[in-house]
């Protein structure tokens, strides 16, 4: 880190960047608000902000296969959640800066070949800024500011990321900023959102939810974090919402087709397919392709991803913001192939994480095209250890994600049942994308959008 940077980061913040000060975080959001976007030069970069969590952590520089003890740090952590300060949701709000417009080096890691900035390397770094901004939130007054922080912080799920129609330029800096908009006894809600300045005006590139568990030191049982007490009128109705989001994500997984029968309209839809492809043979053994549709089994690509220790987090595991971005780029190239067209990334959702991946692991990632509909795709993708020796697979996370392309796509068809609750899924997820632009509009690509306490931030 440089003299200047870290200096930078030790001197008084501008007022409205100041933690401290109640007003703050509204001060700063009436800025956004009126386009008068402070300098980039008065944030420190994601870099720095690497750097200073990893040292509070305490994070070694350097690989070690076994990771050094944190048992001592046990003895720190709070029995019950009234031992800690409860803790406003300005209170987590952070921002920082990815410098692409002064960085060479970095302009040539986050650059397409298109001229874009790589979507993936977004996903990076609102991963481990969101475990930043819960990193902040948790103050726990036991724990002396001489040791390593007593928790640790781990990615359980993504809810759901939005992206905006704007179009973020390789050679402008990218801000960076969030906010802890939940929590329960051990997990917290972060929201992260991606702006780049143009004519003075922040644009939003995309908005994410990401949903934390705060573990113990050992990473062996969950530990408990500070309250949310709201500030003002905005949080408190922000913080509902995260208990609807927590109903509706609870509601979905009950209704998972690996738990549920499919609906009966969506019974219904999967026998229509079935008859359209069926042959004209009592003896029900063949299927014919309709015009303008393809076999889900032809939809489908997959990739082998061994990891190594630089793609580790503090942990000593795979970096969960590594998978996303693999898993991202592949169902773009998925979709560049079935649609011919180089297809735009609208939404994620149904990011989860079942269990973490060792360094060195064989990661086995497999793309599937599972619905469309016009000029959209949906497409899942499944990532699995694979162990050499026992030929043992384990599911370690899905992904959705919602791609839209200039003209209309082949319309996918299952060809299994198991392909058929493929299909179901992917609808469902799509439909939900769908409807929450409906109901929301689409997410706006300008700094008019008033206070991202996340004015897009809903249920």
């Amino acid at each position: 880190m440089s003299g200047k940077v870290f200096n930078r980061l030790l001197s008084p913040l501008p007022a409205y960047l100041n933690p401290m000060r109640k007003e703050s975080f509204k001060n700063y959001m009436m800025k956004v608000k009126m386009s008068s976007a402070a300098p980039t030069q008065d944030y420190a970069t994601i870099t720095d902000l690497k750097a200073t969590i990893a040292r509070e952590m305490g994070v070694d520089t350097g690989y070690q296969p076994i990771p050094k003890d944190r048992s001592h740090l046990l003895k720190y952590l709070p029995q019950t959640q009234e031992e800690l300060p409860t803790r406003s949701m300005q209170d987590s709000f952070l921002a920082g800066i990815i410098p692409l417009s002064t960085d060479k080096v970095l302009q040539d890691k986050y650059i397409t070949f298109l001229g874009h900035v790589r979507t993936g390397r977004l996903l990076e770094d609102m991963d481990i800024f969101a475990v930043m901004v819960a990193h902040k939130h948790i103050v726990n007054p036991k724990a002396p500011k001489n040791e390593d922080f007593p928790y640790t912080l781990v990615t359980a799920l993504v809810d759901k990321i939005d992206f905006s129609e704007f179009t973020p330029k390789p050679q402008e800096d990218i801000k960076i900023s969030g906010h802890v908009s939940w929590v329960g006894k051990s997990s917290l809600e972060v929201v992260v959102w991606l702006e780049q300045q143009m004519h003075n005006t922040w644009h939003r590139i995309t908005r994410a939810l990401f949903l934390l568990a705060a573990r113990d030191s050992n990473n062996m049982k969950a530990a408990i974090v500070n309250a949310i007490d709201p500030a003002n009128d905005r949080e408190r109705e922000i913080l509902s919402g995260g208990e609807d989001r927590k109903k509706r994500r609870i509601k979905i997984q009950q209704a998972h087709v690996s738990k549920v029968v499919p609906n009966s309209e969506e019974q219904k839809v999967i026998h229509d397919l079935y008859l359209r492809t069926a042959n004209k043979d009592i003896s029900l053994r063949t299927r014919v392709l309709p015009s303008g549709c393809a076999w889900m089994s032809a939809a489908h690509i997959s990739n082998v991803v061994f990891s190594h220790p630089s793609d580790r987090n503090m942990h000593n595991t795979v970096f969960g913001g590594f998978i996303m971005r693999q898993a991202e780029e592949l169902s773009w190239v998925l979709g560049h192939m079935f649609s011919k067209y180089r297809p735009i990334l609208k939404s994620i959702s149904d990011i989860s994480f079942q269990r973490p991946i060792a360094v060195s692991s064989l990661i086995q990632m497999h793309a599937y095209v599972v619905y469309t509909q016009m000029n959209y795709m949906q497409i899942a993708v499944f990532v699995e250890t694979f162990n050499p020796i026992t030929g043992k697979n384990d599911t370690t996370n899905t992904f959705q994600f919602t791609f839209v392309v200039p003209e209309v796509v082949n319309e996918i068809v299952p060809n299994t049942y198991h392909e058929a609750m493929m299909y179901i899924d992917g609808r469902r997820h799509f439909q939900d994308v769908m409807k929450k632009s409906i109901d929301t509009g689409k997410i706006v690509s300008d700094g008019s959008t008033g206070d991202s306490y996340t004015s897009d931030l809903g249920t």
